[in-house]
């Protein structure tokens, strides 16, 4: 497949943004601006998470950042890629190799395996059969679904079918991980099991991931949050100190799955008694199920109609 010739600068930073402002219906008498002159960036390695209400802006911000839109004004660059300047036939390319989209509905393709799901994003790049193979199931191991590989995905678990598409936007090895509320439509164990995954990912491949969700205790364990209101952003808290102590201290023990990628129950606790995890995890499995709404407080809701 032919690349096309993409100017690219070596700044350090996977994500810069600066004063974005996007506006739809312009020079209309219903003229809506949105985003309001928003800026920040987001370095190599780091695991932020973007934090809004419904009507914050946060989702037409997800669609900048990931390529999907252009802002109406303002600079981006998406590892080093100025996108404001890109021409629409290279963002296909660019979305295909620097971003990994994980979407709350999984988004995968019915009526094909597994294995099939995370090898197209190998296909579009230009990967030969072989090669596209071997690496999906690579990636299906990585997230612990090798015996899922020939599944089709009404066979699947949300769970195992959010855990595939974590694979699928792994393929090509992105620069970017933008996550849309990956645990929106999963219980809380199996979201618990979904960003233990993210975690790994970034403690043990450093990938830059961006979570995008209004729930602000998993957002607490991330190493920054930005949260915004209204289409500005309020608040930019690094929290990344916190790495000098056990990452356990700050979110629940992994959830344990057996050799098929499903939770295995019957799990025991350690020698010793049980520890704090396992203390943890059992407790989290018996409270009663409570909306991701109720979990932080409310705030109030722009009639922009965003997202």
């Amino acid at each position: 497949m032919k690349k096309q010739n993409i100017e690219v600068r070596d700044s350090g930073l996977v994500i810069e943004a600066k004063d974005i402002v996007k506006t739809f219906y312009i020079g209309e008498p219903n003229e809506l601006e949105i985003l309001h002159g928003m800026s920040f960036n987001v370095p190599r390695g780091q695991f932020v998470s973007i934090v809004g209400q419904s009507g914050s802006g946060k989702s037409t911000l997800m669609n900048i950042i990931g390529a999907l839109d252009r802002p109406t004004s303002g600079e981006y660059y998406l590892d080093g890629i100025d996108i404001s300047q890109t021409k629409d036939k290279q963002l296909s390319e660019i979305r295909n190799n620097k971003i990994g989209f994980v979407f709350q509905t999984f988004n995968l393709v019915a009526r094909t395996s597994a294995l099939k799901n995370v090898e197209l994003p190998l296909l579009y790049a230009g990967y030969s059969s072989s090669e596209r193979r071997r690496r999906a199931k690579e990636l299906l191991e990585t997230v612990d679904m090798a015996e899922r590989a020939g599944h089709m995905p009404n066979e699947l678990s949300g769970g195992q079918k959010q855990r595939v598409a974590i694979a699928r936007a792994m393929a090509n090895d992105p620069s970017l991980i933008l996550a849309d509320e990956p645990t929106g439509a999963l219980d809380s164990r199996t979201g618990r099991m979904v960003m233990d995954l993210f975690h790994k990912l970034h403690e043990e491949q450093g990938k830059t991931i961006v979570l995008i969700t209004h729930n602000n205790e998993l957002a607490a364990e991330t190493d920054r949050i930005i949260t915004i209101s209204d289409g500005n952003i309020i608040s930019d808290s690094d929290i990344s100190s916190r790495d000098a102590a056990p990452p356990e201290l700050f979110r629940p023990a992994p959830v344990p799955v057996n050799t098929e990628g499903i939770i295995d129950t019957s799990a025991k606790a350690p020698a010793d008694g049980g520890t704090a995890q396992t203390q943890t995890a059992a407790q989290a499995a018996q409270a009663p199920q409570t909306p991701a709404e109720d979990a932080a407080p409310k705030a109030p809701v722009n009639e922009k109609g965003d997202e």
